[in-house]
């Protein structure tokens, strides 16, 4: 069960990859044709026994997905490759929610790290909801708007989209909002909603 979570974080991390990598190549290059949303969607089918979780093909582009299948496969999870590119792996309902009970371990252990680590000095505090589909970061606001700690936004965007995405929210429905707040006055002085945030920065390239 070990090897089931280190494979999951690891996933968790590739995705992240891909999607700043993602992001930043869009900022790059205007959008000229938009993929099948089916084919780049993270898919999510919860039956009565068993959770299938398909990734798009794109999440493997530069990455070893045959170690990371034969790993899943190990952990008695099957695995498909589809004739898209996509892969689909059928797991357990109960190793489906272990591995979401480490996904919000990470995020909370990202969350935690924001606030106290040394990467982000302005942020004083964050919060969020249950689902991970709001959070609240309470920061010294001349520091941060003078500063990359926006960059601290963005990661916390990421984190939660691909929680709601693994957890079965709907690709066309899920969103996550982030509020950045005075500590100092409490005023809310900018909201970053995700995905728009990175389909409007693709767009002013």
């Amino acid at each position: 069960m070990k090897k089931l979570i280190v494979f999951m974080s690891v996933m968790i991390v590739l995705l992240s990859a891909c999607s700043e990598s993602e992001k930043t190549a869009g900022e790059k290059e205007a959008v000229t044709e938009k993929k099948s949303e089916e084919s780049e969607a993270v898919e999510v089918d919860k039956g009565l026994l068993n959770v299938e979780i398909t990734l798009p093909a794109s999440m493997f582009e530069g990455e070893d997905a045959d170690s990371s299948i034969a790993e899943a496969e190990k952990e008695g999870i099957k695995v498909t490759r589809n004739d898209d590119g996509s892969v689909t792996y059928k797991m357990s309902k109960a190793k489906h929610k272990e591995m979401m009970k480490e996904m919000e371990t990470e995020l909370q252990k990202t969350i935690a790290d924001t606030k106290n680590g040394e990467d982000y000095p302005s942020v004083k505090e964050v919060t969020n909801n249950k689902d991970f589909s709001e959070f609240t970061l309470e920061v010294d606001r001349e520091a941060y708007e003078n500063s990359f700690d926006e960059f601290a936004v963005f990661g916390l965007g990421l984190s939660g989209m691909f929680y709601q995405l693994f957890n079965g929210v709907d690709p066309e429905d899920y969103e996550v909002k982030i509020l950045v707040k005075d500590s100092a006055t409490g005023e809310v002085f900018n909201e970053v909603i995700y995905p728009d945030a990175m389909e409007e920065a693709g767009d002013e390239s």
